[in-house]
């Protein structure tokens, strides 16, 4: 082709103009590493709560979407909710996808564990979920709906028992290859299964197998690692948090080992909703369900903790009561925090969370050493030589109730908040010390063994002398 000089210039000024252009069009955004904190209610960008509940994720773009359950007082459905987010830690109110209007059986109903997979073959978005009535748990079904948009409303296909014989309750869903599957707990939550989907995600074609017959696991959360499947479960125990159990195997189909504990007793106070996988890390998600302290599911906590895999069949978890995620390296740090035991000089015992209660308004009493989480308090740093103690198995601080500046005041744990009467001076007496309430100038106190702790005028009794070892 013929280009005379004419030309060339007019192609090179095009060159520069488009480079310049190309130069000034905003970068796509760069997630920057943010922290978490680790047993507390998240919030949107509007400050209102975050009701993603028993939820799970999808990444779509840049975005990751956050579907989970949004109750009512009385914990009947009121919607699946959905947020988005770049750095998983600033999230945005999308939509409420699927409502108690979206078809007349959801009107009066419980809809649990809501978890949803894109399906290339159809170009839609499919959400499975655990379907009741309003007012008992005798339905046990599984619950399908889509969408053509990650976060429009999402049509409802109606509820089923799985091959019209199967009881299902807690679920899961897991896909790879063009190929979904449903996880999901069946006879009275005795036994879990595993099920294949039709290929248009929207039916169960057939059950794969029920490995864990008897078992009595539910809350399944299903991920591959380097070839390796991971169950992660819970036990049977409503509201109450109880001991994480995982089974690995090589293929679905088995043979899946038995199972291992991971974590503390009660999981660090949660159970599990979902494990994400983030890069080169996997991000475990759970919830600290309020129903263990009698509060509704929309009063519930979150936490998320990184697992560790000392071997390629192996996991294990961790209690950080913060964590750091960078979404863009794929990364998540847990950051330790160190906790103590508060022993009374004059009876020998330690402050003791009654009964490792999670509820505001437990009561903080005295009683021997038994290592229990209830029994260990972070001293977090307020400033001005103040700190909060932060009990490790709720994430709730020590608490003046009601703020009260009277001798006798009653000691409680309470959501951390601003509020100085949650704020603890740590003063030296004689080898000893005192904790000195910063609302009221007054002290922690064991009048004598036995009794309820409270807050009494500052003095010389060792029922006021405190020490601290790790």
């Amino acid at each position: 082709m013929y280009v005379d000089g004419g030309d060339v210039v007019r192609i090179g000024v095009v060159a520069v103009v488009t480079a310049l252009v190309v130069a000034l069009l905003p970068a796509p955004a760069q997630a920057a590493p943010v922290t978490i904190t680790n047993g507390v209610q998240f919030t949107d960008t509007s400050g209102a709560g975050v009701h993603a509940h028993g939820g799970g994720m999808l990444k779509v773009g840049s975005y990751w979407y956050w579907f989970g359950e949004n109750r009512n007082p009385d914990d009947t459905f009121r919607a699946v909710s959905v947020y988005r987010s770049t750095d998983l830690r600033t999230w945005e109110f999308r939509n409420n996808v699927l409502t108690a209007s979206s078809a007349a059986e959801l009107g009066s109903a419980k809809i649990e564990r809501p978890k949803v997979v894109y399906n290339a073959a159809t170009g839609r978005y499919v959400m499975w979920m655990h379907k009741e009535n309003g007012s008992d748990y005798g339905e046990a079904r599984a619950a399908v709906a889509s969408s053509s948009t990650v976060d429009g409303a999402y049509t409802y296909h109606g509820s089923f028992r799985p091959l019209n014989q199967y009881m299902s309750r807690d679920l899961t869903l897991y896909e790879e290859g063009g190929t979904a599957y449903l996880i999901s707990a069946a006879d009275e939550n005795r036994d879990l299964q595993i099920y294949r989907l039709t290929a248009d995600y929207l039916q169960v074609a057939s059950l794969v197998g029920n490995f864990w017959n008897d078992a009595s696991r539910e809350a399944p959360a299903l991920f591959k690692r380097n070839g390796v499947y991971f169950m992660l479960t819970s036990g049977t125990s409503g509201w109450n948090p109880n001991q994480a159990r995982y089974a690995t195997a090589t293929a679905l189909t088995g043979p899946w080992t038995g199972w291992t504990n991971v974590g503390d007793a009660t999981t660090f106070g949660s159970q599990p909703a979902f494990v994400l996988p983030l890069g080169n890390a996997y991000l475990y998600l759970g919830d600290r369900w309020a129903g263990a302290w009698s509060g509704p599911v929309n009063d519930s906590r979150y936490v998320w903790l990184p697992i560790a895999f000392p071997s390629s069949t192996s996991m294990t978890l961790s209690w950080y009561p913060t964590i750091t995620v960078d979404a863009d390296a794929g990364t998540v740090t847990g950051n330790p925090a160190t906790y103590y035991r508060v022993t009374n000089r004059a009876t020998a015992k330690v402050l003791d969370v009654v009964g490792a209660s999670l509820a505001d308004n437990a009561e903080v009493k005295q009683y021997a050493w038994n290592g229990g989480g209830n029994q260990r308090f972070e001293f977090r740093d307020v400033g001005s030589g103040y700190y909060q103690l932060v009990a490790q198995h709720s994430g709730k601080c020590l608490d003046v109730a009601s703020a009260s500046a009277a001798d006798g005041a009653n000691i409680i744990q309470y959501a951390c908040g601003t509020g100085t009467n949650q704020q603890w001076q740590w003063v030296a007496t004689g080898g000893y010390f005192q904790l000195k309430a910063r609302h009221s100038g007054k002290c922690l106190d064991v009048a004598a063994d036995g009794v309820d702790l409270q807050q009494y005028t500052c003095g010389t009794g060792t029922g006021q002398q405190w020490s601290r070892t790790t």
